[in-house]
């Protein structure tokens, strides 16, 4: 277990691959540097790679106030056994108060493992994070902790877990449920280079070629999404889905009954263990509006539901509700879009 260090860092994993930062770490800096704000302390962002340079300065521009940077051949693709060494030697040697990982499936790989190793405590597929204070009914008040909120028991509560005797504290945090900040290329701030020692026994298995298959849509891009639930009734069904979303630009979307139903593929499923999307337009048609989805699309500038039961849970969250089948109402908002092009 690392020394409790009440005036470290705040720090977040900087998540690259091919030299590509993904949003993930640029979202965990703007929540980074809200935290670090509150503390008054500074925010670091660990960068791991090779010929990756450039990434500093961007990280800088989107709030980093020092980058944590580490270049080796054996770091060039992701490796949890190597990532997780360089991790617990720069915590160690750093003291970092709080660690922040994407919940991506690197994130998900690599945050275990070194909170393992440091004895730390770790949450997973946090919606939200605060700094607080916990008073115990017997003992000190632990001031200026991290609370980390996420669903539980299947998104029917929402817990807040803290860590206040095994730091740092650590999480990952959900792909798109922390806003993305706007960069300043003015910004200034302190690249830190560390030395290494690594070695291939560090490595648990070597990488001899990469084929990466390209996901099918990009959901957190599109300003419009459709999104059909189990309400839509079937695979044929759901094809009215696609028609309204191709009159309006937009994406198809699903709930996870939908997914299960096998009317749309899981790169469509919206909502806590799918995609959370913030676009400026959601239709959810034929989705009763469970917590679990509602998780992923409240956050949406308007949203628009439909729904032949008028007591759907969907309506809680909508702007803007139709009570009506859609199968009625949607060829009327097709013929409606395409008479106003």
């Amino acid at each position: 277990m690392i020394r409790v260090n009440r005036e470290g860092a705040v720090w977040i994993f900087a998540e690259q691959e091919d030299g590509q930062l993904s949003d993930v770490p640029l979202e965990l800096l703007s929540k980074g540097r809200e935290l670090a704000d509150q503390l008054k302390v500074r925010l670091g962002a660990v960068l791991l790679g090779q010929g990756i340079d450039e990434l500093a300065s961007k990280l800088i521009a989107y709030g980093a106030d020092d980058v944590i940077h580490a270049e080796h051949p054996l770091l060039k693709d992701y490796q949890a056994t190597s990532y997780c060494k360089v991790i617990c030697d720069l915590v160690t040697r750093h003291e970092p108060q709080i660690v922040l990982f994407g919940a991506t499936a690197i994130g998900r790989d690599l945050a275990p493992r070194i909170a393992s190793k440091m004895r730390s405590g770790l949450t997973a597929d946090c919606t939200d994070l605060q700094i607080g204070d916990h008073e115990p009914k017997d003992g000190p008040v632990h001031k200026n902790l991290l609370q980390q909120i996420r669903p539980a028991f299947g998104g029917n509560i929402i817990a807040t877990i803290i860590n206040y005797d095994r730091w740092p504290q650590m999480a990952t945090v959900r792909e798109g449920v922390m806003r993305m900040p706007e960069p300043n290329t003015h910004r200034k701030g302190n690249v830190i280079r560390e030395a290494l020692e690594l070695s291939p026994e560090d490595l648990a298995l070597t990488i001899l070629e990469k084929h990466r298959q390209a996901k099918k849509i990009n959901l957190k891009a599109a300003r419009i999404i459709v999104a059909g639930g189990a309400g839509v009734g079937s695979k044929d069904n759901f094809k009215v889905i696609w028609d309204l979303a191709n009159a309006l630009g937009g994406a198809v979307g699903a709930s996870r009954a939908a997914v299960d139903l096998g009317f749309c593929d899981r790169d469509h499923q919206v909502g806590q263990t799918g995609t959370t999307v913030r676009p400026a337009l959601y239709i959810a048609c034929g989705i009763s509006g469970a917590v679990q989805h509602q998780a992923g699309m409240q956050e949406s500038a308007k949203i628009v539901a439909i729904n032949s039961d008028p007591g759907a849970p969907i309506f809680n969250v909508a702007h803007y509700g139709i009570v009506g089948d859609m199968n009625v109402v949607i060829p009327r908002m097709i013929k409606a879009v395409k008479e106003r092009a």
